[in-house]
């Protein structure tokens, strides 16, 4: 009798415990890296229309089963660059993070700046699961999914033996080819890749910039963590994808925070530098009309749209002199200074009425300060000059 029963529990342990002799594991690796503050695509241009929080927590949700077992990882520089707004994003974006349930979030060296004071204790109270080589968190983590160890660290030393290994690094592509040991390493450097590259046994990743895609590396492994096989993928994240309504609202809440410092705490700076179209139209009518007719003449109505005219980083691109003496503030303030005017690209009208000779002729290092590749990703020069030549 006990000869039966001992050999019955040892069945048992057979049968539920396969994978130690042997059988292989999937995990799936969904990792973000260099989203800069990034919490949504900013609308400037379908073309660029990608990306955003809301669409990746809603993509999560819908295909979560299709995913599991799965493990969500940044590899840090999500934060933006420190200012007001900057602290505003960062309260928006680890609060997504809470409610997208990362596993492990890098704070890197380069966001020390502010991640002592500001970003820690918000880390910390919305539960979000960090490595830091700061006070406030450990450089490792050890994640259980199902029988698989998984050690996330910022550390490049701390590579133990028995787990699957994962190193979270700003450095860039070349120099962590050169970091031996690790099985992944993921990279928030903001350059692109299309495919892993390989470097022995290490796989090398680097997160998509501004999150408009996000990565799944697919593996194959034993239980202690040798990678047999893989797979990636990009998902990029359109506007098809349903939005989760929970981190909507935390953008909307951001949205809100930000027209409210707009409001409360930046103050129109004294001049009169910028005359505005009015101050060109006498000599330049047959001009000034045509300029009418074009996207530059409309674009304050464009951020009016979209819910951004309280947006300082949008207004900028929309109107003449934001931020600057004598320039645009606000439609109550100044509305003879919104939308792209003559000053925008020829530069102050009232260097110009003193000595005719001072226009600044329009060249692509005017339009580039707002046609970026994230915001006009289809600019070509001389094809857009065209769409506002004067007639």
């Amino acid at each position: 009798m006990k000869f039966v029963l001992l050999f019955t529990l040892l069945t048992i342990i057979l049968i539920s415990a396969p994978s130690i002799y042997g059988e292989e594991l999937k995990i799936n690796i969904i990792y973000t890296g260099a989203l800069e503050g990034e919490l949504e695509p900013c609308g400037c241009s379908p073309q660029s229309d990608f990306g955003g929080l809301a669409r990746f927590s809603g993509f999560l949700n819908d295909h979560s089963d299709s995913l599991l077992p799965y493990i969500l990882i940044d590899a840090g520089n999500f934060l933006a660059a420190e200012s007001p707004q900057g602290r505003l994003k960062a309260d928006a974006m680890i609060k997504s993070f809470a409610i997208l349930k990362y596993d492990a979030v890098a704070l890197l060296p380069d966001e020390d700046a502010v991640a002592d004071d500001f970003v820690n204790p918000l880390l910390k109270k919305q539960s979000v699961p960090t490595v830091s080589f700061g006070p406030y968190a450990k450089e490792t983590a050890v994640i259980k999914k199902d029988l698989l160890d998984i050690n996330v660290s910022v550390d490049p030393e701390d590579c133990p033996d028995g787990k699957l290994n994962i190193l979270l690094t700003n450095h860039p592509v070349s120099a962590a080819s050169g970091i031996p040991g690790w099985d992944v390493i993921i990279s928030s450097s903001g350059e692109t890749m299309e495919e892993p590259l390989q470097v022995d046994n290490t796989l090398i990743l680097s997160g998509y910039p501004k999150g408009e895609k996000f990565g799944v590396l697919t593996l194959k492994v034993n239980q202690t963590g040798e990678v047999l096989s893989s797979r990636h993928e990009w998902v990029p994240l359109g506007n098809e994808i349903d939005e989760d309504k929970r981190v909507r609202k935390i953008l909307d809440d951001y949205d809100v925070k930000v027209a409210r410092f707009y409001k409360e705490s930046l103050k129109p700076l004294p001049g009169t530098t910028y005359l505005g179209v009015s101050g060109c139209v006498e000599c330049h009518q047959p001009f000034i009309e045509s300029w009418e007719k074009t996207r530059h003449a409309h674009a304050y109505e464009s951020l009016e749209e979209v819910g951004k005219e309280s947006d300082p980083e949008c207004i900028i691109c929309h109107v003449i002199g934001f931020g600057e003496k004598g320039g645009f503030f606000s439609m109550e303030a100044t509305p003879e200074l919104a939308n792209v005017q003559c000053e925008a690209c020829h530069g102050l009208n009232r260097e110009h009425i003193e000595d005719f000779s001072k226009m600044r002729p329009i060249s692509e290092s005017v339009c580039l300060k707002c046609h970026t590749r994230a915001n006009s990703p289809e600019f070509e020069y001389q094809k857009y000059v065209d769409k506002i030549k004067h007639e």
